[in-house]
């Protein structure tokens, strides 16, 4: 019987364990009781492997052990055994990895995918999806105030205070140009306001099965908005249910109003005007706490898939992992379709 290429995939099913050394060791906290907007200014406290800080952070997820893969890929991505520890067959520079067939849920590759971490301005996501299912008039005027500075890191902003935009652009360039002030203004503007904005995010996450996350604000600065690679599955496949959403966040640039100057904003995601990408959904994250982040669904080796990469180390890393991960899976279909062919 020939293999299939989901039996390839599967068989390359990754997990790699969380062995930290005893001075860095990967904190458990037991699940917070406290209602959401009780808690928003405490820390994260949610049942998973909580890694808090940087030091702690790289140094819990190094040191990692049980990579396993099939053997017949083992010829194309080098010998699989023997492999150091802190290795993995495609050598990603992200701590955190996860590949998910969204139709079926498969997973097709796994990296610490229970490990929870800062998630920056991934948290964008959740910001916009109950914006938008509150169904308020995208267009409204909203206005940046001196509320929506960010005084925890001092990030710059091209949008000055006074600046009026509509709530839909507001969306547009949080979710396209991870915009601060306009993800803040739009938790500001939420019913209720910012407590019940956080409230619902957090609301929202649970009902998801978001077991391991937890939101103090809508912008991503705070190091405690965490959550791990199987909860953002989760929430990238929810948020990509909704049109709005899929077209803000792909958009490669927008011309915006802001005064009596047209500004451009462009993607923070190069990927999106790559030709060898079909990418439906995607945010970018970073924070020094959170390292580079990464969530996208995309069109990959003729599935739909989504795409989790967290605690990337360089710059363009996150970028360079999910090529990797895009030339094995096309290696892995063609590998699947030479066993299918009949031998001559």
């Amino acid at each position: 019987m020939k293999p299939s290429l989901s039996s390839l995939l599967l068989g390359v099913v990754l997990s790699v364990s969380l062995a930290a050394p005893a001075s860095a060791r990967v904190q458990t906290r037991k699940p917070n009781a406290k209602a959401p907007a009780a808690a928003a200014a405490a820390p994260a406290k949610r049942a998973g492997k909580v890694v808090g800080g940087k030091g702690l952070r790289r140094a819990a997820l190094v040191g990692a052990a049980g990579v396993a893969a099939a053997a017949p890929l083992r010829a194309s991505f080098g010998q699989m055994q023997g492999l150091h520890a802190n290795n993995d067959p495609l050598d990603l520079k992200s701590s955190v990895a996860l590949v998910v067939d969204q139709d079926t849920n498969e997973v097709l590759f796994s990296k610490n995918p229970s490990a929870v971490l800062p998630i920056a301005s991934i948290t964008k996501l959740m910001t916009a999806l109950v914006v938008v299912e509150a169904r308020q008039s995208l267009d409204e005027v909203l206005t940046v105030t001196q509320d929506d500075i960010d005084t925890e890191k001092g990030s710059r902003s091209r949008l000055a205070v006074g600046t009026q935009l509509t709530r839909r652009e507001m969306l547009h360039l949080a979710l396209m140009s991870s915009e601060n002030r306009a993800a803040n203004a739009l938790g500001r503007h939420y019913p209720g306001g910012l407590a019940a904005a956080v409230a619902a995010m957090n609301k929202r996450a649970d009902s998801l099965g978001m077991r391991d996350t937890r939101y103090v604000e809508p912008t991503g600065l705070s190091s405690q908005n965490q959550s791990s690679a199987q909860d953002l599955a989760k929430l990238v496949k929810e948020a990509h249910h909704v049109p709005l959403l899929r077209e803000f966040s792909t958009s490669q640039e927008a011309q915006v109003a802001v005064g009596k100057r047209m500004m451009q904003f462009h993607t923070t995601n190069g990927l999106v005007r790559s030709p060898n990408w079909d990418i439906g959904l995607q945010k970018t994250g970073y924070i020094s706490e959170a390292g580079r982040c990464l969530v996208m669904q995309a069109q990959l080796a003729g599935r739909k898939l989504i795409m989790v990469l967290l605690d990337s180390t360089g710059k363009y890393s996150r970028i360079g992992d999910a090529e990797r991960i895009r030339r094995w899976l096309d290696h892995a279909t063609a590998e699947a379709g030479a066993a299918r062919r009949p031998a001559s």
